[in-house]
């Protein structure tokens, strides 16, 4: 899952693209041995990952794991996931307990059945919620693009989420039949561009290649610029 948050070079560099990388295990299945062999695999030759995404019962495995590897990456975890449930103060709560148990950063589900019902106040408001409850960490908000069923929908999916104080704005919880998409991808950046905020990326799913990063990280530099 790679960012494109960042300043993209001149041509393809597959180390800058692992340095943008979640690396993820979000299973029903994931152990704590799990969990420390991910984090042995985000240190690699070529550098390490961003981050690691997993449940938060696994934060403080994780972050141990990286301490005595010695790496910097970021302990990734996610709230209101993967439903996109409507209650912002659960959401809020699930963000906050992330957050006291060492994540560094948290993806929230927006509650994306709502918005395609019209109800667009309802993932506002849960954004903000949990951006108050992050504090001074990050927080990603999931659109979840490949169940809204236009880019009007998934344009205003983003300009909620931006409204309401995302950090990040990703695509896909990678639960849905449909992940990232480059249509999606590039109706999100366009968003984000539109807004003038500075808010950063993130395509979730189904991107395993060089390739897949290098098409995304093209995409970034056409819509948002190369710096």
């Amino acid at each position: 899952m790679n960012r494109t948050s960042q300043a993209m070079p001149p041509a393809f560099d597959p180390a800058f693209a692992l340095s943008l990388v979640d690396l993820t295990s979000l299973n029903a299945t994931d152990t704590q041995a799990d969990i420390v062999r991910l984090a042995q695999q985000g240190v690699t030759a070529l550098g390490p990952v961003a981050g690691l995404c997993i449940y938060p019962r696994f934060v403080p495995v994780a972050k141990a794991a990286l301490q005595q590897a010695n790496a910097q990456v970021r302990v990734v975890t996610v709230a209101n996931f993967p439903e996109g449930g409507e209650d912002a103060g659960l959401a809020a709560e699930q963000v906050r307990i992330a957050v006291e148990l060492g994540a560094d950063e948290v993806d929230v589900v927006l509650p994306w059945r709502a918005l395609l019902q019209g109800r667009t106040d309802t993932g506002r408001d849960l954004v903000r919620r949990c951006r108050d409850a992050v504090g001074r960490r990050v927080l990603k908000v999931i659109i979840e693009s490949g169940c809204l069923q236009s880019d009007a929908a998934i344009r205003l999916a983003s300009q909620l989420a931006i409204d309401g104080g995302a950090h990040f704005l990703k695509t896909s919880t990678g639960k849905a039949q449909v992940h990232a998409t480059l249509p999606a991808a590039r109706v999100m950046l366009e968003t984000i561009r539109d807004s003038g905020s500075a808010v950063g990326f993130k395509a979730a799913g189904g991107i395993r290649s060089c390739a897949d990063a290098q098409a995304y990280l093209a995409l970034a530099e056409q819509v948002m610029g190369a710096d």
